[in-house]
């Protein structure tokens, strides 16, 4: 999952060294926290957060498969 995550974000971003991925990983839960470079923060959120609805969207379905619940959480 988090492979997926790291291919959406890197693609999206122009300081691509600056992002981070942590993986908080439950029993029937995951939780993504995303931190890339300020300047890099609007392309990931989007107009009025569509990209950011679009990525956990996309995240949620994948973790649909494992039968687990994800979140992301964007930190700036």
């Amino acid at each position: 999952m988090k492979e997926i995550l790291e291919t959406i974000i890197l693609n999206l971003v122009d300081n691509k060294e600056a992002v981070e991925i942590k993986e908080l990983d439950g029993e029937k839960s995951v939780v993504f926290e995303v931190k890339v470079a300020e300047g890099d923060m609007g392309k990931i959120i989007g107009r009025q957060g569509k990209i950011a609805k679009s990525i956990r969207n996309v995240m949620k379905a994948v973790a649909s498969r494992e039968q687990k619940r994800a979140s992301i959480e964007f930190i700036g």
